[in-house]
């Protein structure tokens, strides 16, 4: 690849990517506000295995946003590594942040504001210091990546993992403990973003003439795309409807992002040409995005603005001045005991002089 074609792809790809967070970041209120209307109705909630969903509008008009983020999220895929595309993902918690605050009545507060201009400065850093080459180009490379041992056994170890919590951890704390469905949707997540990854370079090939779709790699790494997109909107639906979307985001991002990047590092290797200043940027413009959502949500529930700033300087200055004051008035009662016992002795020496004269 030339490197005037690889920075074309890099804007290409840079661009879905953006557009992919939009559409999704709109398709978790879309969703939510479905399944608010379904629990007023009264009827089966997701989380308890119904899906009445399937009959609310709004819920597949969240579903159709979330398609077409992940389609466009798919096509990022084909253009900009996976080490770029997924961390800006944090758009798409903005865009909910900011739409949660005004149709589902969460607020927005003076951290969540400082938590959004975070992950945008973060999202930059990670967008300048991220890969601007891919590394695989061909149906081949990705064959012999997916049969690389590091990769055989990570794979092997999601499926245990995930395994194990849809069907021992699921069903006894899926509904109390926030941490399970949405684990189950980030470690299938890596598989999902792998396949994306695969099914881009197979629709390049396709598009340049060559005939891959002949080979079975394309059509399994389709089926495993939609088995794994499949378990993951399920898991996500259950996640959503038990727990607060304000929640729910965050900490999916987190957890799908730190899941995709491993996977990303075992499989596509692309941390291994970066420079050293560019790994670290990228790993700071990543945290700088976590610092950020956590303010994003971790104050949700405090009421604190830019407007209450000078009144709680004021709260600290009256407080200090009374603690001042508190402190003269003790010192004036300090010196006025102390003059007094001064007052009382010399009465007494007098006292004692007068009694002497006798």
């Amino acid at each position: 690849m030339s490197p005037g074609r690889g920075k074309y792809d890099f804007y290409i790809g840079l661009g879905l990517a953006m557009s992919s967070s939009i559409f999704i970041g709109g398709s978790f209120i879309l969703k939510k506000k479905g399944l608010l209307r379904l629990a007023r109705k009264g009827s089966m909630r997701a989380g308890q295995g119904g899906h009445a969903y399937l009959k609310e509008w709004l819920w597949w008009a969240g579903l159709l946003s979330m398609g077409a983020g992940e389609v466009a999220n798919f096509a990022a895929y084909a253009f900009a590594p996976a080490t770029l595309v997924t961390p800006l993902g944090a758009l798409s918690v903005l865009v909910s942040a900011i739409l949660s605050s005004y149709f589902l009545s969460e607020r927005l507060n003076l951290h969540g504001k400082i938590g959004c201009l975070l992950s945008i400065l973060g999202s930059t850093v990670m967008v300048i210091h991220a890969p601007k080459e891919e590394e695989i180009e061909t149906l081949n490379e990705m064959s012999q990546k997916l049969g690389d041992p590091g990769f055989v056994v990570f794979a092997t170890l999601v499926v245990i993992v995930a395994l194990i919590l849809i069907f021992v951890v699921g069903p006894q704390h899926g509904q109390t403990n926030i941490l399970v469905y949405i684990t189950i949707c980030s470690v299938i997540g890596a598989f999902s973003v792998s396949c994306v990854k695969g099914l881009g370079i197979t629709i390049k090939e396709v598009f340049a003439g060559k005939p891959v779709l002949r080979r079975p790699l394309a059509w399994v790494l389709l089926l495993s795309l939609v088995v794994c997109v499949s378990t993951q909107i399920n898991y996500l639906n259950k996640a959503l409807d038990i727990f607060n979307t304000s929640i729910v985001t965050p900490i999916y991002y987190v957890f799908f992002t730190t899941s995709v990047l491993t996977c990303s590092a075992i499989l596509f290797k692309e941390w291994q040409d970066m420079p050293a200043d560019d790994v670290i940027g990228t790993l700071s413009g990543f945290f700088t995005i976590i610092v950020g959502i956590f303010l994003l949500h971790a104050f949700k529930d405090v009421s604190f603005s830019l407007a209450s700033l000078p009144v709680s300087f004021r709260k600290d200055e009256k407080a200090v001045n009374g603690s001042l004051s508190n402190m003269y008035e003790v010192l004036n009662d300090e010196e006025s005991l102390t003059c007094g016992i001064e007052h009382n002795g010399e009465n007494i020496s007098r006292r004692n002089g007068n009694l002497a004269s006798f």
